[in-house]
This record gives C-alpha cells, structure tokens and sequence, in this order.
C-alpha cells in the first residue's frame, strides 16, 4: 500500500472530511525503521530538520497537518498530526525537545552527539557547512492518530 492508500483509509477511519490532506510522507533519519517503530508506540513525539537545508519554495511542516511515516522500505507505518513547529537556533535546543525526539537514552547529550553527526553528514551533503552557533532548526511535535 502506498502512503496516499495508507491516509485514505486514516481519513474513513477518523472520519476526516475527503479535503483533508496528506502535508507529506516520510521516514526518519539514519535507522529508519527503528524510529518508525519509537514514533508508532508512542515514544518518539518531536523532530528536528535542518531550516538551512529546505529547498526555497519548499513548505515547512504547519501545525495541524498529516503525515504519514514510513519505514527504511518506504512501508506506511502510521499516520501524525503536527502539534507545534518552531524555527529555532541549534543551540537553543533544550533537554525536553531532545526527551521528546525518544531516541537513545532521551537524554540531552545523546541527542546532541547523534544529531551534531547527523547534521554534519546532511550540511556536507548539500555542499555546506554546519555550524552548531548559527545553524537554524525546525522543532515539529506530533501524536499518532493512526492506526491507534
């Protein structure tokens, strides 16, 4: 089933209006099908994209929107709706954010190690440099509405 199939059946099953959209389709970071399973059981609640790296006409998360969350097989998983999105400074990123994202052992200094990596990697990636001091994050929260 595709991600549009898989929110389809979430729309009949909360009875969402046929308006309703899908914001996107996704999977998270570097082990893809673990943090799909944290996401879906309901531990991992939050996530961080670099601001620096969305393409110019490319739309930022909005609250209230769906997205469905796929594993390393691009397999729908689950769908989220967006509880808040804030563009924040990398370095104002706090310790409940980073207990929020439920990666590692939740705490701050796992999410810094695991994300000044994973930052690094993407920076480079798109032929730039990332800087700790001046980079600029998304913060997104959601919930699973579905399957619950």
């Amino acid at each position: 089933m595709n991600p549009e199939q898989f929110f389809e059946q979430a729309k009949q099953a909360l009875n969402l209006t046929e308006n309703t959209v899908l914001q996107s389709s996704y999977q998270f970071g570097v082990d893809a099908d673990h943090l799909a399973d944290l996401v879906q059981t309901g531990i991992k609640t939050a996530t961080t994209s670099a601001y620096d790296l969305y393409e110019p006409n490319e739309p930022l998360p909005k609250v209230g929107a769906y997205d469905v969350i796929l594993n390393s097989r691009d397999e729908p998983i689950c769908v989220t709706k967006t509880d808040d999105v804030i563009i924040t400074p990398y370095r104002s990123v706090d310790d409940q954010h980073a207990y929020q994202e439920g990666e590692g052992d939740r705490s701050f200094a796992y999410w810094k190690r695991v994300h000044n990596d994973f930052f690094e990697n993407e920076y480079a990636a798109a032929g730039k440099n990332f800087n700790p001091e001046t980079a600029m994050m998304v913060l997104e929260k959601f919930h699973v509405v579905y399957p619950k």
